[in-house]
């Protein structure tokens, strides 16, 4: 059983930045694949971020590509997403997903998710 919580979110000017946390559940949290997905008003679901087991691997989408760093911490069984300069476009609300049978994962092989954390940017 796998239980994701995020948090984090919140009002922010355009050009700041936030970092947002996931806690898991699990003893073998370490060997989970996990990503960041995020929902606007109205607009599909869409991959942010992804990291392997180890944290070695990353992967992100290209709408924030050079401007956020997914990380773990597996001896805390968290997993972070750090977004810096952000647009109002970035407003959302934000998820984080595991998949516990892959040490990697592609944005389409996520099968647990937390409840979502909101993240507004104004201009």
């Amino acid at each position: 059983q796998v239980k994701l919580v995020e948090s984090g979110g919140g009002l922010v000017q355009a050009g700041g930045s936030l970092r947002l946390s996931c806690a898991a559940s699990g003893r073998t949290f370490s060997s989970y694949a996990m990503g960041w997905f995020r929902q606007a008003p109205g607009k599909e679901r869409e991959f942010v971020a992804a990291v392997s087991w180890s944290g070695s691997s990353t992967y992100y989408a290209d709408s924030v590509k050079g401007r956020s760093t997914i990380s773990r911490d597996n001896a805390k069984s968290t997993v972070y997403l750090q977004v810096n300069s952000l647009k109002p476009e970035d407003t959302a609300v934000y998820y984080c997903a595991a998949n516990p049978s892959r040490r990697w994962a592609t944005p389409t092989e996520y099968d647990y998710w937390g409840q979502g954390t909101q993240v507004t940017v104004s201009s």
